[in-house]
């Protein structure tokens, strides 16, 4: 056998070329080899060693059907014979078997002449594994496709899907032949065609993948939710589309949002119980005390006995004044009690409370503050901020029952990001007031509830469960927050946030309710307002006795009737919450729009939105809230009425 299989002498062939022919022969990567009609190898390369591991004896003492994989014997002597018979060329692929055991892949081209056949195979052993692997792949995404239960589709652009997977059918009900031939938008809900569509032009204007939710039609006349993932082909017309059902997982949203509505329903019954439960032991106290009173005086009265009347009195007066008081921290937690914001510098208010808390807390509490330099102002009401700071520290006192020290800090702050939707606060400048003590602390379930009215953790007797609600009313009511920061043992810090005072120079307005009154001009007359005839009473008379012309009316039709007379009136005193469809500041709209300028005085139970116009009144208006001191009342009929309208 010959390696080189070029003959140096032969005839017509120049020496040079022969040579250069057999180093092509030898450095060639396919397999070259001459084969007689016997099944032997006669010349060959060195690339069969390199490919398949044979040396020269090897190839010198076997067949090639030794060397052939078995069972592709068969199909290469057909191959063989069809080219000792004459056919051209001959190409096929079969296996051989590689010295160490393994198999090689190998793609033949064939000829023969004078019973000799030439043979080049080429090495194609990576090829078929790849191809392998892809036949492998090509069958998972097939039984991808077919089984799995979320839904493929292939679709263009244009509107249409040129391929759906059995999950369609499955999902939604249509068949194939209606998935195809119909616009995919038909399918989808009107309210989200113009969304999904966009989605599909943005992605196919990026080249980027996209995932949207939508609703598509079922064959049955329903909707489902399914959640999509779309991404382009590389030729930008066509894209891929797989959807899954979110049918199980809203229904399991709409059952934990049902939960979580009939858990807040829960808590919040919890809270009115609380609430109704406080409300009514501490009404039902006043009430006994009053009536009380009031019985007592009629037993005097009856026997003659006048010493002791004005006891009694008393007694009624100071019952009534502390259902006002209670019914104003209700009110401040509620978020209705009625406010007088004015421009107010929280570091000077609380330096000038400090005489009042030092006295409060006692001498084993040391009092420090912190103010920040250059603090902002703010527009609150300055009488509720200052009964927020002192409950804030007799809170701290009570929690320190063998000293300690209330550290009370200033300082302004810039609210935004993830600290504004933590406090629920928006983005913004906001002063913060922190009131911290080293006392006994609070653990979380105590914090959870700290802010709930009549919540208290003190012993019977020693706390009406409504400072801290009272503190969180007026926050929110005034646009900020509160927050507590405690550990057990560690102390606890009440951080109150307010906003700062724009627009405006940071000075503290003087309080117009202080200058005294001039003298009322006489004959002055007042419309008075209100569906409650005691009241009405009781009113009419007060003013009556100091000189005034009283008209009454119950409500705004009959206030209306009395004002088309063209009755003259220096001041109109409604309550806000009258019946009949119009309540008291549209009564005072609709008398302006008649009596320009005339000057009105709303009495009101709590502060109904109906009055304040973005959080302050009108000019020549004023606000009183019931109950009141009479001559409280008295007071501010003469000063509006002390000025022509």
């Amino acid at each position: 056998m010959n390696q080189t299989g070029i003959d140096d002498k032969s005839p017509g062939l120049p020496v040079q070329d022969s040579q250069a022919i057999g180093m092509l022969w030898q450095v060639h990567p396919d397999l070259l080899c001459t084969l007689n009609p016997s099944g032997y190898i006669e010349t060959y390369n060195a690339a069969w060693h390199s490919t398949l591991g044979w040396s020269g004896e090897d190839l010198s003492s076997r067949s090639i059907w030794e060397m052939i994989y078995p069972e592709d014997i068969e199909r290469t002597r057909v191959e063989a014979t069809a080219i000792a018979e004459g056919k051209s060329v001959s190409r096929f692929v079969n296996r051989w078997l590689h010295r160490d055991g393994g198999i090689r892949w190998i793609s033949w081209a064939a000829v023969a002449k004078d019973g000799v056949m030439f043979c080049s195979g080429r090495d194609i052993t990576e090829d078929k594994r790849q191809e392998a692997e892809l036949q492998a792949r090509t069958a998972e995404r097939d039984r991808l496709w077919t089984l799995s239960q979320d839904m493929f589709a292939r679709a263009n652009l244009a509107g249409m899907m040129s391929a759906v997977s059995p999950g369609w059918t499955t999902i939604l009900g249509w068949s194939e032949r209606e998935l195809l031939t119909r616009p995919y938008a038909t399918f989808m809900h009107d309210d989200d065609r113009d969304v999904t569509l966009a989605a599909l032009a943005q992605m196919g204007e990026t080249g980027l993948p996209s995932r949207f939710q939508n609703r598509i039609a079922t064959s049955d006349g329903g909707w489902k939710w399914i959640e999509w993932t779309v991404a382009p082909e590389l030729e930008g017309q066509n894209f891929i589309a797989v959807g899954r059902d979110l049918s199980e997982v809203k229904a399991r949203e709409a059952e934990l949002a049902a939960a979580q509505d009939n858990l807040r329903q829960s808590q919040k019954m919890e809270a009115v119980g609380q609430l109704t439960g406080g409300l009514a032991h501490d009404f039902n106290n006043l009430l006994a005390g009053i009536s009380g009173s009031l019985e007592m005086m009629n037993r005097r009265l009856a026997q003659g006995r006048l010493d002791d009347i004005e006891r009694y009195i008393s007694a009624a007066n100071q019952a009534t004044r502390r259902g006002a008081a209670l019914t104003q921290r209700l009110l401040a937690f509620s978020r209705r009690q009625t406010l007088d914001p004015q421009v107010v510098k929280i570091d000077a208010l609380v330096d000038g409370m400090l005489e009042l808390i030092y006295r409060s807390v006692g001498p084993e509490i040391k009092v420090e503050t912190n103010h920040q330099n250059g603090l902002w102002s703010n527009f609150v009401d300055a009488g509720q901020l200052e009964n927020a700071l002192l409950n804030l520290c007799i809170n701290a006192r009570d929690a320190m029952p063998n000293g300690g020290i209330i550290r009370i800090v200033t300082e302004n702050r810039i609210i935004e990001g993830a600290e504004s939707s933590k406090l629920n606060l928006p983005p913004g400048e906001y002063v913060r007031l922190t009131v911290a003590d080293t006392g006994s602390g609070m653990a979380p379930e105590t914090i959870a509830h700290a802010f709930d009215p009549f919540f208290t953790t003190k012993p019977t007797g020693q706390g009406t469960g409504l400072g801290l609600s009272m503190v969180y009313g007026f926050a929110g009511q005034s646009g900020g927050a509160v927050r507590i920061a405690s550990e057990l043992g560690q102390g606890t810090d009440v951080l109150v946030y307010l906003p700062r005072r724009l627009g405006e120079a940071d000075v503290p307005t003087e309080d117009s309710g202080t200058a005294e009154a001039g003298p009322v001009t006489a004959n002055k007359t007042v419309l008075l307002v209100d569906d409650e005839p005691l009241i009405r009473m009781v009113a009419a008379e007060l003013l009556e006795e100091h000189g005034y012309n009283v008209l009454e009316a119950e409500d705004a039709t009959s206030a209306l009737k009395i004002i088309e007379t063209g009755q003259v009136l220096d001041l109109l005193i409604t309550d806000v919450g009258l019946p009949n469809g119009m309540n008291g500041r549209q009564l005072a709209d609709a008398v302006r729009s008649i009596r320009a300028g005339l000057k009105v005085l709303f009495i009101t139970g709590y502060a109904e939105n109906a009055v304040l116009n973005h959080g302050t009144l009108d000019e020549g208006m004023r606000v009183v809230t019931k109950p009141f001191q009479m001559d409280q009342f008295e007071g501010i009929v003469r000063d509006m009425c002390s000025v022509a309208s």
